[in-house]
């Protein structure tokens, strides 16, 4: 089963991870105050000593938004990195802590899904790698039966660790080589979350515009609704400025999907952009997203 668990790998090899597992539990049990206090320091620290992926950043940001004067695209970066501070705690709360308060986070639009259940529809929520992706999933959890398609750790211990706190929310977890499962868990009504905005070396890919750049994007949204007949929503999830989480789900794109997988991946791709452009100081601009390019060279970041 997709969501069942094996024992915990406790070899000696695998202690160095559990320590930082323990130390990462305990970041996550530290009062929601505090954390946020540790979180924008934090983001400031990593930006000072991790200096290739603030140059990845830069990039990113310098390829994005061509327009923002040099002033403005270091103004972001330094909103992104406080955002990223933040987000590691989020993503330890949301795995292994304990979830704010009912009243710090509101939902926009489940109409839009519940107009997809009523006919026994399963559902894609397709949304972006946000830094409050974890925690709003979690949060998404309480409200929805949502399962999530994620790529695994290399560390095992970190896999099965992150695994089973998932598994305390989601209903289930499918990798994505679980492409059977997941689809058989759509075919069944089910909600699925996937997030497929990075470039990845596994899957089938093609190159379409994210920003104005060509970038390798998955197909595998086209690929699992076709298989399964569900619908596809984009999904917007973000931490407003009282630091309360805004979810947001968007209606289904219609005529979903086509016969060709290259434009489906382009629409799924433009419509992740439009969210991130709302709020892009909350993106994961540390990801290598236009490494690969075109003419089988690569980018160096």
């Amino acid at each position: 089963m997709a969501d069942a668990l094996s024992p915990p790998p406790l070899s000696p090899a695998r202690w160095p991870a559990w320590l930082l597992i323990g130390l990462g539990w305990t970041l996550a049990r530290w009062p929601l105050w505090l954390q946020r206090a540790a979180g924008r320091p934090l983001g400031r620290l990593m930006r000072a000593v991790l200096r290739s992926r603030r140059r990845v950043v830069a990039t990113n940001l310098a390829l994005c938004f061509p327009d923002l004067a040099p002033a403005e695209r270091e103004a972001l970066l330094r909103r992104n990195f406080d955002a990223l501070g933040l987000g590691v705690f989020e993503f330890l709360r949301a795995w292994w802590g304990r979830l704010p308060d009912p009243r710090e986070w509101e939902l926009e639009g489940l109409e839009h899904l519940d107009a997809v259940r009523s006919g026994g529809r399963g559902a894609i929520l397709v949304s972006a790698h946000f830094t409050t992706l974890e925690i709003c999933m979690r949060l998404l959890c309480q409200r929805i039966p949502l399962a999530g398609m994620y790529r695994p750790h290399e560390e095992p211990a970190m896999e099965w660790a992150v695994k089973r706190g998932r598994l305390r929310h989601a209903v289930a977890m499918f990798s994505r080589e679980e492409l059977r499962p997941a689809l058989r868990h759509l075919k069944q009504g089910g909600l699925l979350w996937f997030a497929p905005d990075q470039e990845t070396r596994r899957g089938d890919s093609v190159f379409v515009p994210f920003f104005g750049q060509p970038a390798w994007s998955l197909t595998s949204t086209h690929q699992l609704a076709r298989l399964s007949g569900a619908a596809v929503l984009p999904l917007f999830h973000e931490r407003l400025a009282d630091g309360r989480y805004r979810v947001r789900i968007l209606p289904a794109l219609e005529e979903f999907p086509s016969a060709d997988a290259t434009a489906d991946t382009a629409r799924v791709m433009a419509a992740l952009e439009s969210l991130i452009r709302q709020c892009p100081d909350q993106y994961l601009w540390l990801h290598q997203r236009f490494k690969r390019q075109p003419d089988g060279s690569r980018r160096h970041y």
